[in-house]
């Protein structure tokens, strides 16, 4: 039985990746398997937030950049909150919160490397932006 699955997408600097997720999104860093000695890089690390996890590899064949990973939150609302937070923290926002036609409320944020990181959350009837 599958239990969850964990998106990776792939970094060029584990630095930089630790700076934007777990300093401007506000991740928290679960793990890091790095190079080891002065080297960081190859790594892999692991953050999370509000119980949603991502996987983060600088490793040749683990993925490329520009991949996508949607986290979904419980409503609406909690994108507008995390966009103000984001905005506080001075993140570039690549798609401002949007209501979609296929019923979601979304915004996107892109990483260091391109990687799109897309909130959404359904819209329910009358929360309508």
């Amino acid at each position: 039985m599958i239990l969850h699955a964990i998106p990776v997408l792939h970094m060029t600097s584990a630095v930089a990746a630790e700076e934007f997720y777990c300093g401007l999104l506000g991740f928290q860093l679960e793990f890091e398997a790095g190079a080891g000695g002065t080297q960081r890089d190859p790594c892999y690390l692991g953050v999370s937030r509000d119980g949603a996890l991502l996987h983060l590899s600088s490793h040749a064949g683990d993925g490329v950049v520009g991949n996508v990973a949607l986290l979904i939150c419980r409503n609406a609302g909690e994108i507008d909150a995390l966009h103000d937070e984001f905005v506080a923290r001075g993140v570039r926002i690549h798609v401002e919160p949007v209501d979609q036609t296929w019923g979601m409320r979304e915004m996107y944020v892109l990483d260091p490397d391109g990687n799109s990181v897309r909130f959404a959350a359904p819209i329910e009837t009358g929360q309508a932006k």
